[in-house]
């Protein structure tokens, strides 16, 4: 029977340690007894750097040869792969579409985890590529597939994710190694080993269970189910589990009377979508969004919330994860803060707030920087936590501040935008639910947002058509996403007969000239 080689192709990002886990291969092949061949291709850069290794393995030993030499191909033939693994999600697409893997012939191995491109981190909206895409692509090329994070494995066995690679490929049985030969090899590399070595062995059981590739998309594409609670069932099926998720985060953030103000609200949504979709036919897709995005904007951030968040034990365990901090080891963590009079205000009753506000801003109008107290905060010390935890149990003054009040009605403002605007039209009341998304960030960058929404809901949702409003809405805010600056937002409304959004007042700063330095010497130094 004439025999041919197996081959593997190998796709890592620079810096995972692909040309490490070339080597461990050969070496495991060579300690086996097998003939082996490996050769690397350099690639473009994308995001760290890509670099695909290729190896060829001769499934007979060297001593039944009888002293021939198995032939093997310095690169790749598209669609004649037998395997291919890759540490990241779409560099596995992008292999795929270079037509690498055969749906007849290649088992690919992939990691879930994504490394975002520059194109994906330079869109102000959410500009990453849809992993069920690029999942869809992989099963539709492959004849069987494997899918998990390596990267979390590596993470939590604090190690690199060649050796999780290293690991799913043994686990896989694709090369006649034996699991000790694999091992034998990375024991060999000296220090790290013991952490290699845990990592390759999750890696190694997760693959060898020969779970088929639909339970581990299944997997990754769906959510952990977030608890349904009672009033879930009040819902459609479709709107359920955002409708969990964000029930369960205001029940945290503020109790029970705010999560039942929030499905007071949801349930008014839907009653408009049920109204002006009676049969469901777009699945309550309005609904769904405002589940989200509502939320969201409901449990907004504040100094509260922030010293919650940044003194619970399970953020502790994970900067230890993240440092790789031993029992033996003292780990110190400082908190770097900044708050302004914006920020203490927020929690003061209006009349207060104003007061003080307008005592910063007639500070600025004289040339003075805002108020700010800066603040270093050591978690790990007992003062630093009570500090942050007693700061964090001010959940009950929250409601009675003046941001809250604030908040408060404008999220009115654009609910009662998508009630009207969902009775008039489905599309119109769906495109300002969407409108959501502006409302993101901190500080000025959320001020913005908001800001934008309630522009974009006064002057272009109420137009007299209907089609015609939904079109705009979405042209604004898809031109509000494309550019922080504002000016594609402030052109399409121009463009669909709205203003454009008012400039706002910056106060000059005046800075006296340093002591000692002319004009003269001003020159000079300009030159």
């Amino acid at each position: 029977m004439k025999q041919a080689p197996i081959s593997l192709l190998i796709c890592a990002l620079g810096g995972e340690g692909g040309g490490v886990l070339t080597e461990w291969l050969v070496e495991t092949a060579r300690h086996a007894g097998y003939p082996a061949q490996a050769t690397s291709i350099p690639g473009v850069a994308q995001r760290t750097g890509a670099t695909t290794y290729y190896i060829e393995v001769f499934p007979v030993a060297i001593k039944d040869l009888g002293g021939k030499r198995p032939v093997f191909s310095l690169n790749p033939v598209p669609g004649a792969l037998d395997a291919m693994v890759s540490s990241e999600l779409l560099e596995t697409a992008r292999q795929v579409g270079n037509g690498m893997s055969s749906p007849e012939r290649t088992l690919v191995i992939t990691s879930s985890a994504r490394t975002l491109t520059t194109q994906e981190r330079m869109q102000l909206g959410d500009g990453r590529t849809d992993a069920a895409d690029l999942l869809k692509l992989v099963r539709q090329f492959s004849r069987a597939h494997q899918v998990f994070d390596m990267a979390a494995i590596a993470k939590e066995a604090g190690t690199v994710v060649s050796a999780v690679m290293l690991g799913a490929i043994a686990g896989s049985g694709l090369f006649p190694f034996p699991r000790e030969d694999y091992e034998a090899v990375v024991k060999a590399g000296g220090k790290g080993a013991e952490a290699s070595l845990r990592g390759f062995a999750k890696a190694f059981d997760i693959v060898a269970q020969g779970k088929v590739q639909a339970d581990f998309v299944a997997l990754i594409l769906a959510p952990t189910p977030a608890p349904q609670v009672p009033v879930a069932t009040a819902f459609p099926q479709p709107v359920r589990q955002m409708f969990s998720l964000g029930h369960a985060r205001l029940l945290e953030y503020q109790g029970q009377a705010y999560a039942d103000l929030y499905v007071e609200r949801l349930q008014s949504v839907l009653a408009a979508e049920r109204e002006a979709d009676p049969q469901g036919a777009n699945n309550f897709a309005t609904t769904a969004e405002m589940a989200r995005w509502l939320a969201l904007w409901m449990a907004f951030d504040d100094i509260v919330r922030v010293a919650d968040l940044k003194s619970r034990a399970s953020r502790w365990t994970r900067v230890q994860g993240e440092v790789k901090a031993g029992d033996d080891d003292l780990l110190k963590v400082w908190d770097h803060f900044k708050p302004g009079i914006p920020e203490f205000a927020a929690l003061l009753p209006a009349a207060l707030a104003r007061r003080l506000l307008a005592w910063d801003r007639r500070r600025s109008a004289r040339g003075r920087q805002p108020w700010a107290m800066p603040l270093k905060i050591g978690t790990h010390s007992v003062f630093g936590m009570l500090a942050l935890r007693g700061l964090a149990s001010l959940k009950w003054l929250r409601p009675r501040g003046s941001r809250f009040v604030l908040e408060q009605r404008m999220i009115a403002q654009w609910l009662q935008g998508v009630l009207e605007g969902t009775r008039r039209d489905w599309q119109l009341g769906h495109e300002i639910a969407l409108c959501g998304r502006l409302i993101k960030g901190y500080g000025s960058t959320n001020e913005r947002g908001k800001e934008n929404l309630l522009h974009v809901l006064e002057h272009l949702a109420r137009g007299s058509i209907a089609a015609e409003a939904a079109a705009a809405v979405r042209t604004a805010r898809e031109a509000a996403l494309a550019d922080d600056a504002g000016k594609a937002l402030d052109a399409a409304l121009v463009q669909h007969g709205a203003p454009p959004r008012p400039v706002k007042a910056v106060p000059i700063r005046w800075v006296r000239k340093p002591r000692g330095l002319t004009e003269e010497s001003t020159e000079l130094k300009a030159h």
